[in-house]
């Protein structure tokens, strides 16, 4: 179930990026389960939002899953995540646990601290204590016993009745201009929330409690803006 989640991760996100970052993409999944202020699953982290109109990463609600994968493009994602979850360590983003778009200029960029930039995509870590080694000692708690919940409501009762229709093989669908894991479009009423960890240790700690009952949509917490970070 991890190695799907993440696996989705990569090829939706930057399935056509260069090799580095497609596993940078893997290693900023595998920094968020470490990381307080998140999921402490791969599934979690992937899906977290889906069902709060808080999409993490685009791809779980903007219909890209309803697409069948470009075979070739789709055993290398899942390549790569093996490898990631068989302990590769994608050391040119260090810490990173956000990124966006080079072509966009999201409001929360200036917030956090560059690290570098990988093909198409900017990556960033928290400012502070918060992005640093130490802060990433959370604890993997295993995936939910059916991923798929995770998804956004609507597929899963599209899949119930007739079924989403698989179009020819493809690219990704076009992502739109914003959210934590690349891009966000707005017109379709998602927002932008990226939580301080210093204020999500009770959503933290609930999220863990309900993630070890069962599965459910992962919650993120709109907070407090961190300072400005010197971009490095």
């Amino acid at each position: 179930r991890a190695l799907l989640c993440l696996t989705q991760a990569v090829y939706y996100e930057a399935g056509f990026e260069p090799v580095a970052g497609r596993r940078a993409v893997a290693q900023v999944v595998l920094n968020r389960l470490r990381h307080p202020a998140f999921p402490k699953s791969i599934c979690g982290v992937v899906y977290q939002g889906s069902n709060s109109g808080v999409c993490q990463f685009t791809f779980v609600c903007d219909g890209a899953l309803d697409r069948r994968p470009e075979p070739g493009s789709w055993s290398q994602a899942r390549a790569i995540a093996e490898a990631a979850l068989g302990g590769y360590v994608e050391r040119s983003v260090g810490e990173a646990t956000h990124y966006h778009a080079d072509y966009v200029a999201p409001r929360w960029a200036p917030l956090l601290a560059k690290i570098t930039q990988i093909g198409a995509h900017i990556f960033y870590r928290w400012p502070g204590a918060w992005g640093q080694p130490q802060a990433f000692a959370g604890r993997y708690i295993g995936e939910p016993a059916d991923p798929m919940a995770l998804r956004p409501a609507r597929m899963i009762l599209a899949q119930a009745g007739a079924g989403a229709e698989a179009i020819d093989s493809g690219p990704p669908v076009p992502r739109a201009p914003n959210d934590v894991g690349g891009l966000l479009d707005t017109s379709k009423g998602w927002t932008l929330s990226i939580p301080d960890p210093g204020d999500t240790r009770a959503a933290s700690s609930r999220i863990l409690s309900e993630q070890q009952t069962g599965p459910v949509a992962a919650v993120v917490v709109a907070s407090a803006r961190p300072p400005v970070p010197a971009a490095r």
